[in-house]
């Protein structure tokens, strides 16, 4: 595999920021005064996130996509999100590499 010097840049400034919107959550979270309808909302975001990234790789890519994406879907009926997503990585890693495509 080859990175180019772009897609380095990339995955580092993606990097970067996902990191500071974390520590900027955990910093703001204490400090915040939440209902329990805002707090519910809050809630709501990580499964969210996670529906979003997974749409596009269930409509619009192959069948070991979709297949991964319907499976990490019952994952997230019986996981938490960390699990879930575990499922889902390690269900993609294991149809690309092993089933012929």
């Amino acid at each position: 595999m080859i990175v180019d010097l772009p897609t380095l840049v990339t995955i580092v400034a993606m990097a970067v920021v996902t990191y500071a919107t974390r520590i900027g959550g955990l910093a703001l979270g204490d400090r915040l005064q939440l209902g329990p309808r805002a707090k519910a909302a809050v809630d709501a975001i990580p499964p969210a996130v996670l529906v979003a990234v997974i749409a596009p790789s269930l409509l619009a890519t192959g069948w070991r996509e979709t297949a991964a994406s319907a499976i990490t879907i019952i994952a997230a009926t019986r996981f938490p999100l960390i699990g879930t997503v575990a499922v889902g990585v390690g269900t993609i890693v294991l149809l690309r590499h092993v089933v012929p495509g």
